[in-house]
Order: C-alpha cells, then sequence, then structure tokens
C-alpha cells in the first residue's frame, strides 16, 4: 500500500505517495500528466512492480490536482510542485527522475538540477497534436542526463518516428498517448502496460548497476 505524505509548496499543497522496495537499489520520482493524476494506469503499475525489483517509486501529485482544479498551470507551476516532491524525497540510492506527458516535460527540465542520475519521459509530448512545428524537442535534448523515453506507436504527441534517430526509445505497439490500445491489437491493455514496466524497469537497474 502506498504511503501518503501532505507537501507543502509556494502553490498549494501537493502530495507524494511512496511505494517502498524492502532492499532498495534505486529511487523513480514520476509526475503525472495534465489529464489525468497518479491514478494514471502506467503510473500505478510501475508503483506496484518496480518495488518488487529493488525500485521504490514516488508519484507527485501537483498541487492543482489536490486543489480539484481542471485545468493544468503554467509549466513553471508545475515545476515548483515537481520540484517541492522530489526536495521531500530522502533516499541512499540513485534517484530517477520522470513522468507521463506534462510530467515528462517537467521532468526533462529539473531532473539534473535535482540530482538525479538519469529521467524517464512517458509519452513525452514532443508537440500538440497535428501541429509539428511546436517542437518541444529542446526540453528533451537539454535533460543533460542519460534519458529513455517510452512512447506509444499512435500517439499524437508525438510518434516515434519523428524522435531524432539517436533518442533512446521504447515503442509501445499500437499504443495511445495514454498507452490504451484497440481491441485489435496484439497485446491487450495488461500486456502493454507489462511492457511498459519492462521497460523502465530493466533501463533505471542498468543505469545504477
Amino acid at each position: 500500500m502506498s504511503h501518503l505524505r501532505a507537501i507543502a509548496t509556494e502553490v498549494g499543497e501537493a502530495r507524494l505517495y511512496a511505494d517502498r522496495a524492502k532492499h532498495p537499489v534505486a529511487a523513480l520520482a514520476l509526475g503525472h500528466g495534465a489529464g489525468r493524476g497518479v491514478d494514471s494506469p502506467d503510473l500505478v503499475a510501475l508503483a506496484l512492480a518496480l518495488p518488487k525489483s529493488g525500485i521504490t517509486v514516488f508519484r507527485i501529485e501537483q498541487p492543482w490536482v489536490v486543489a480539484g482544479r481542471k485545468v493544468a498551470p503554467r509549466p513553471e507551476v508545475i515545476d515548483i510542485g515537481t520540484r517541492a516532491g522530489l526536495n521531500a524525497i530522502r533516499v541512499r540510492t540513485p534517484l530517477v527522475v520522470g513522468g507521463r506527458s506534462a510530467g515528462a516535460r517537467s521532468a526533462c527540465r529539473v531532473a539534473r538540477a535535482m540530482g538525479a542520475v538519469g529521467c524517464v519521459a512517458l509519452s513525452f509530448p514532443l508537440h500538440p497534436p497535428g501541429r509539428p512545428e511546436q517542437s518541444r524537442l529542446p526540453e528533451l535534448r537539454g535533460v543533460g542526463l542519460p534519458t529513455l523515453v517510452v512512447q506509444g506507436e499512435r500517439d499524437a504527441f508525438g510518434a516515434p518516428e519523428e524522435f531524432p534517430g539517436s533518442t533512446d526509445l521504447v515503442s509501445i505497439p499500437d499504443a495511445d498517448h495514454g498507452f490504451a490500445v484497440p481491441a485489435r491489437a496484439a497485446l491487450d491493455e495488461r500486456q502493454t502496460l507489462e511492457l511498459v514496466v519492462t521497460a523502465v524497469l530493466g533501463w533505471v537497474k542498468a543505469r545504477v548497476a
């Protein structure tokens, strides 16, 4: 069961959910997206699975979600919540900072300054749907740390082939921005989330080996 802790920030109360490994070798902190909170299926799957393999998982719930607001604030306000959550984490193991969608962007912006050894970007929103000219690639390139991108093949915010070839990227078959898959897909939802978990687990363990 997750341990919940309230975190005071200058933009309101955030929450930190901790799922701890018994014998941790690393910690992974995850921020949520703009459309859904820490109950996103991929974040929940990681929080349930990774502690069994020695990786403690923290999920940072942004103040705007805690307050019940429906619209995400400006990126710099999201970063305040991300940094506050990270500052509340106390671990002796290496820390990887990540998130999904808007949370992935925030992780890319703050990970290095917060002392992380790597960054995990789930469903990185490379551009708004249908507007590839509004690229957020500079955020991804500016991380300054080893970075893994896990991207659905049908992600309207940027399909895997839209990323530079040098990107450390795992493509998730038939998945959209939320890693949902159609009924005709070769992998069902459970198998798809297992693939996401396997990709993140292997990459994080390789960073701390």
